[in-house]
């Protein structure tokens, strides 16, 4: 039943990336200016966030209604840095933004080279 659901959640999200797709051509042959292109941006920021999202759906399913911890990690940084090439106004956001990923970089090499610790099955 919960793979139906989330199957059924996937094909709509997939219809709004196929409206996103659609929009997003529609911009790309508007002319050129700041305001477009900042919404260009914006749209494929959209795009892939919500192909990200089908992509976690699927790596759900496919795991056994299971996320590893590390593939979250490696797409919370790729929403972070999508989000720091998309605003980058103010120097202390963007400063945070990069400090956010320094740190899930950390987090991540400490999964890498403690993580088999905490997943030994204990022995009977």
């Amino acid at each position: 039943m919960l793979d139906i659901i989330l199957g059924t959640l996937a094909v709509i999200v997939i219809f709004y990336m196929i409206r996103h797709l659609y929009d997003l051509v529609g911009l790309v042959f508007m002319p050129v200016n700041p305001q477009n292109f900042s919404t260009v941006m914006q749209e494929i920021t959209s795009f892939f966030m919500l192909f990200e999202f089908v992509i976690m759906l699927v790596r759900y399913i496919q795991e056994g209604h299971h996320i590893p911890i590390r593939y979250l990690i490696l797409i919370s940084m790729t929403a972070i840095l999508r989000q720091l090439l998309v605003i980058h106004e103010k120097g202390t956001q963007t400063l945070l933004l990069a400090l956010s990923i320094l740190l899930l970089a950390a987090v991540l090499m400490i999964l890498s080279k403690f993580g088999e610790q905490f997943h030994e099955k204990p022995k009977k």
